[in-house]
C-alpha cells in the first residue's frame, strides 16, 4: 500500500467517524484548500521567510495536503499519476534550455 493511500485512508477514517463526508463535496474541498493555503501564506506575511513559525507552517501545509488528498479521492484520481503528468506537461512548457535559472512564465521565455 502506498503512503498516499495510507494517508487518504486515515483521513477518510477520521472524516467518517465524525460524519463529515456530507460536507466534503468537491466544491467545498476546493474552497478548503484555498482557505488553508491562505492561512499558510499568512504565516509569511510581512516577515522574512526565515521568521515564519515552522510548526505553524507544517500545520497549515498538512491541512492543504489533507484537503487535496480528499478531493483527489472524490474524483478517484491517482495522485502520483496526476502529479507526474503535470511534471511532464510543465517540462514541455518550461524546456531546460529556456527556463533554467529564470522565474519567467512559460509564455515569456
Amino acid at each position: 500500500m502506498s503512503d498516499i493511500k495510507i494517508i487518504t485512508d486515515k483521513l477518510i477514517e477520521f472524516r467518517n467517524e465524525r460524519d463529515w463526508e456530507q460536507f466534503h463535496n468537491p466544491k467545498d474541498l476546493a474552497l478548503a484548500i484555498n482557505i488553508e493555503s491562505s492561512e499558510l501564506l499568512e504565516e509569511f506575511l510581512w516577515k522574512k521567510y526565515e521568521d515564519a513559525k515552522i510548526e505553524k507552517v507544517k500545520e497549515e501545509l498538512a491541512d492543504v495536503f489533507a484537503y487535496a488528498f480528499l478531493l483527489a479521492e472524490k474524483y478517484d484520481f491517482n495522485v502520483k499519476q496526476i502529479v507526474f503528468e503535470k511534471i511532464e506537461s510543465n517540462g514541455k512548457k518550461y524546456p531546460i534550455d529556456k527556463a533554467k535559472g529564470t522565474a519567467k512564465k512559460y509564455n515569456d521565455l
